[in-house]
């Protein structure tokens, strides 16, 4: 199952600008921010990742009800945070 997790954007990175520095309950990684083109993301920002890739803004009570309903469903939870950590966008 793949599953979209809550970030909060932590700095836009100066030299790549689709990119940005995202914490995932304490895992941080470079995800790719290029298709939020609504509403410019800012540090500060939750948005919601799926393989790399941010899907949409969220504010943050939304993101807080993911992340808890997420840590709830277990082994899926687990599995994404893993994958995750093992990821990387150069």
């Amino acid at each position: 199952m793949c599953l979209g997790i809550p970030g909060e954007i932590v700095e836009i990175l100066p030299d790549q600008p689709d990119l940005a520095k995202v914490d995932v309950s304490g895992v941080r990684r470079a995800i790719n921010i290029g298709l939020i083109t609504d509403d410019e993301p800012r540090p500060g920002d939750w948005i919601l990742i799926h393989v790399g890739f941010a899907l949409s803004k969220i504010d943050e009570a939304e993101a807080k009800a993911t992340l808890d309903f997420l840590e709830g469903v277990g082994q899926a939870y687990a599995d994404e945070m893993e994958a995750l950590r093992e990821s990387g966008i150069e």
